[in-house]
Formats: structure tokens, C-alpha cells, sequence
């Protein structure tokens, strides 16, 4: 009885999503959904939903196991046939039908992710508008991007090749900084939880004083050598303990640091509450954290300064949109994370275009030499800033040419 009576409850709630509301104006359906996953850095799952008013809507995933079979097994059956200009109901309709097999989070909500940002790219298209425009219009006429250096070999690559292979020697990314400083770009980041050459046991998260000195003297040697050029950001990536990261956060507080960010594991919202009342730096966290209810603790609890959530994971373009409508609420600032290609990069300008809280978009990929190649027409980012377009959609296109060249598998 008690099946029953779930299933009849299921298909009615499926019923008030699937319903295509009537209406005067434009209209498509979708005809097909598909995946290409392009070997950059990391696996940039673009997203393409077509439809048979012509226009293509093109969107990327988070890099994540699972997805093809996501959006091409579960998702395309559910949303071909329908209107592409539905993209909060069909963003509902998603979540409806991969309820209770991630919808809320993980996997789930990033084959979600990558469909929306394609969504609103083919609504775009179809009405002729940019999609900053059909979320509310356009604050800023371009974005700030920040070079996340990484670190190690991955530094080298993205500084220069040939450098010295002492690579996790403060000096080499005093040397990076200075790199991407002359590259125009007016904020910079790297990875602090990096290996000194001693032996320590890092499972238990706990660093002694001279490998807390260890990671001081990066940081020393980061900020001596951009002075007020840049600045400088460090990354921590979950991997200490609340009393490690309280030690480090004194350590480099003199330092004035643009944030130091992901300093705990991400599931303890109170530890980070704590670690926050602590120390005397800026905090960042959220690309671990899945649309508005996953940050709503951080943010009502304050329990960082910075929020970064990561579009083609969290949810899409305007459930980013909304977390940093909460955030302003309380007044906290958005630094959205992101490791992906032109498209995933391109969706946040968007959302960054249409907020006041926002500080700056991640660069991730500087050791890519084809990153910009994947856009026809101009390089995306100039002078550390990317132009908010006002082409129709995410107002850029890919070459796929350059796509096919760099599939995974070819």
C-alpha cells in the first residue's frame, strides 16, 4: 500500500514540472543531448543540447565519473521534446527525476549542472540575448580572473619551461608569481600544501613548527616579490587539522593574504566557524558544497568570508546566481571556483557579470598552451580581466575542430 501510494505521489509531483506551460512567444523542442570530454588538465565534460529551431546550447560538467551516463541515459529522456526556454522548470524537472540518485548533490547535481549551463546558452540563442541579460542584466562590463598557479611541476609548466627542479622551493614561486604578475594579471594563487623534502605523517593533519616555517617562507617569498603588483592567495585543499591551520594562519597572518582558502575538511561547518573566530585572516571554501541549501550554514553562520562555488557543479548558472544572492545578505563575497575549459569559464562570467558580491573567477589552467584555442575569434582573457560578451548566449563559440583534436580518446 505504502509503494502505492509513493509512486502515485512521485508521478504527480513529476506531473507539475512536466507540464509545458503554454505561451505566444518563441518556442523549440529539444531534440538530443550529448557529451564530449576534451584531456585538458583536468576532463572538461562539454555538454551540447539540440534543438529543431536550429541553435545548439553547449555547457560544460564538473570533471566527474558518471556523467555521460547521467545526462545521456537518465536526463536526455526526460528533457527531449521539451522547450529549451524552460530552463528553471526543466532545472526542477532534472532534479525531480534523479531524486533520491544525487540530485541534491554529487554526481548527480553536476550532470544537472552541465545541461542548465547549456539550457541557458540555447535560450540565449533563441531569444537573442546574452544570458547576463536574461538573468537581470549586467553590472560590470568585465570580470577579474585570478591565475591559480598551482604548484610543483604543474607551477613549472604554467611559469616557464626549463625551470629548476627544486620546484617546491619558496624562491620558485617567488619566480611563477612574478610570471603571471607580468601576464597582466592582478591576483595570483598556490597551493600550500606541498611537500618540504622531510617525512611527515600527513594522514594525521598535523604539521610541526618547521614545516608551518616551511610554508611561511613561500609565502614570504610570493609576497616580497609582487609587493603590491598582485595579490596573493593560498590554497590549503581540506588537508589540516583545525589546530595545524590555527598555527598556520598566525604564521602567514603578517602577510596580508587575498584569502586563505579550503583550510579544513569540507563537511564540519562549525570547525570552520571556530577556526574563523580564531585567526585574523580571510577565509574561502565552497566548491565541495552543492547549491543554495549546502551553503545556506556557510553563509548564515558566517562561517567564512568568501564563498566559491563552482557553476558546473553546484547546480548551474542561476542556482550560482542565487547562492550569491544569499551571500549578499550577508554581505559576503563571491570568488567562484573553477578548473575548466572556455565554456565552464565563460558561464561564471555570466553569473559574475550580474552580482555585486563578486571578487574574481579562478584561472586554472595556464599550463594548457590550447585553453584559448578551444574559442574561435579573440583570447578570452586580457590583462587578467575577460569582457563580459553580448553575444547571444554565453556569447562565445568553440572551434571543434580544436575539440575533436583534444577528445579523450583520440
Amino acid at each position: 500500500m505504502y509503494e502505492d501510494f509513493a509512486s502515485k505521489l512521485a508521478a504527480t509531483m513529476w506531473a507539475d514540472f512536466d507540464e509545458t506551460p503554454a505561451r505566444d512567444g518563441p518556442t523549440a523542442e529539444i531534440t538530443d543531448l550529448s557529451t564530449t570530454v576534451v584531456d585538458g588538465n583536468f576532463p572538461w565534460t562539454i555538454v551540447t543540447v539540440e534543438t529543431d529551431a536550429g541553435p545548439t546550447g553547449i555547457g560544460e560538467a564538473y570533471p566527474s565519473p558518471g556523467v555521460h551516463e547521467i545526462i545521456t541515459d537518465y536526463l536526455r529522456p526526460v528533457l527531449v521534446g521539451e522547450n529549451p526556454l524552460d530552463v528553471e522548470r526543466l532545472y526542477h524537472l532534472m532534479r525531480e527525476s534523479l531524486s533520491g540518485r544525487g540530485s541534491q548533490q554529487g554526481v548527480g547535481t553536476i550532470a544537472i549542472s552541465g545541461v542548465e549551463i547549456a539550457l541557458w546558452d540555447v535560450a540565449g540563442k533563441l531569444l537573442d540575448q546574452p544570458v547576463y541579460q536574461l538573468l537581470g542584466g549586467k553590472m560590470r562590463e568585465d570580470v577579474a580572473v585570478y591565475a591559480d598557479c598551482h604548484a610543483g611541476e604543474a607551477m613549472v609548466a604554467s611559469a616557464a619551461a626549463g625551470q629548476a627542479t627544486e620546484t617546491y622551493r619558496p624562491e620558485a614561486y617567488a619566480e611563477a608569481a612574478r610570471l603571471a604578475v607580468d601576464d597582466g594579471f592582478d591576483a595570483v594563487k598556490f597551493d600550500l600544501d606541498v611537500p618540504s623534502g622531510r617525512d611527515l605523517n600527513r594522514k594525521s593533519r598535523h604539521f610541526d613548527p618547521p614545516e608551518i616555517d616551511h610554508k611561511r617562507e613561500i609565502v614570504a617569498a610570493v609576497t616580497e616579490e609582487v609587493g603590491d603588483d598582485a595579490e596573493v592567495a593560498v590554497d590549503l585543499h581540506w588537508n589540516f587539522s583545525p589546530e595545524t591551520a590555527e598555527r598556520l594562519c598566525h604564521a602567514i597572518e603578517p602577510y596580508d593574504l587575498a584569502w586563505v582558502e579550503d583550510p579544513l575538511p569540507p563537511e564540519n561547518t562549525d570547525a570552520m566557524r571556530e577556526l574563523k573566530r580564531r585567526v585574523d585572516v580571510t577565509l574561502l571554501t565552497g566548491e565541495n558544497r552543492y547549491g543554495r541549501h549546502g551553503f545556506r550554514d556557510l553563509v548564515e553562520e558566517q562561517a567564512v568570508d568568501f564563498l566559491a562555488p563552482d557553476v558546473p557543479k553546484t547546480g548551474g548558472i542561476a542556482e550560482t546566481k542565487k547562492i550569491a544572492d544569499l551571500a549578499e545578505a550577508y554581505y559576503q563575497a563571491l570568488v567562484p571556483h573553477n578548473i575548466g575549459s572556455p565554456v565552464a569559464t565563460m558561464a561564471t562570467v555570466h553569473v559574475g557579470a550580474t552580482v555585486p558580491n563578486f571578487v574574481a573567477l579562478e584561472y586554472h589552467a595556464r599550463d594548457v598552451p590550447w585553453w584559448e584555442d578551444l574559442v574561435v575569434g579573440d583570447p578570452l582573457i586580457q590583462d587578467g580581466r575577460i569582457a563580459v560578451p553580448d553575444a547571444p548566449g554565453l556569447g562565445i563559440e568553440l572551434d571543434w575542430d580544436v575539440v575533436a583534436e583534444h577528445e579523450k580518446g583520440s
